[in-house]
């Protein structure tokens, strides 16, 4: 029997993440359920057409930070958590971004631009880089009037993937936690930011990426193309 002073801890982070992930897979079945119901009707023809949208909206933010806790707990649970990076064509990249979120922009009567050099091939953990633009599309969602643009471009020798809206742009407070995440996570406030987890996941996500001493970074700022909130990952 292992009597480690670490066992019952390890044994709670086990517990805690089989249970994340239990209620990850039942969310998932709860979002495909929602997206059909969404893909089958219109809001001309059903009147629980926005509650239906909304309730998509939600479900996506939950499986967000889901998705978002186990990767961190395999992270710092797992050390040796094989990080995949792997050559990308961009094009492949967002056409995985565009279906993940198609439903629920269509839903919300919210156009999504992109702009993207489809064969632009670049090393990145796919799956990673999926989930930290999809979170981003959902949370500009929250902001935008009724456009989100999606940006992929190579700048100064790294990758840049913008995710901007045309809405009134991030608050002071967003902005901070932003700035906070990309320092470390002892600076973003779980308690009162609602964004915090996301934040950090994404900042994570970007350090993880490294190419001769250099690694990626993550930011918040207002302006971009249309004027609102940009959310800005950059990859070496």
């Amino acid at each position: 029997m292992d009597e480690s002073p670490n066992a019952p801890e390890h044994e709670l982070f086990l517990f805690l993440a089989s249970t994340a992930h239990d209620m990850k897979n039942s969310i998932s079945v709860l979002s495909g359920t929602l997206e059909r119901l969404l893909a089958e009707s219109s809001p001309a023809q059903d009147g629980a057409y926005p509650q239906l949208a909304h309730m998509l909206y939600q479900t996506k933010r939950l499986n967000d930070n889901l998705m978002q806790l186990l990767a961190l707990y395999k992270k710092v649970g797992k050390p040796d958590y094989p990080f995949d990076l792997q050559p990308l064509e961009m094009g492949h990249l967002v056409d995985q971004v565009v279906a993940i979120a198609r439903v629920l922009l269509g839903s919300r009567g919210i156009r999504l631009d992109v702009d993207v050099d489809r064969a632009q091939i670049w090393h990145v953990d796919e799956d990673l880089v999926v989930g930290v633009l999809s979170h981003a599309i959902n949370n500009a969602i929250h902001y935008t009037c009724d456009t989100v643009r999606l940006a992929i471009r190579e700048l100064d020798g790294s990758l840049e993937l913008r995710v901007e809206d045309n809405g009134p742009g991030y608050p002071p407070a967003l902005l901070e936690a932003g700035a906070s995440a990309a320092r470390d996570i002892g600076g973003v406030n779980f308690l009162t930011n609602s964004t915090g987890l996301g934040l950090y996941f994404s900042s994570e996500v970007a350090k993880m990426h490294r190419h001769r001493g250099r690694h990626g970074t993550l930011r918040l700022e207002n302006g971009g193309a249309y004027g609102g909130g940009c959310f800005i990952l950059s990859l070496p």
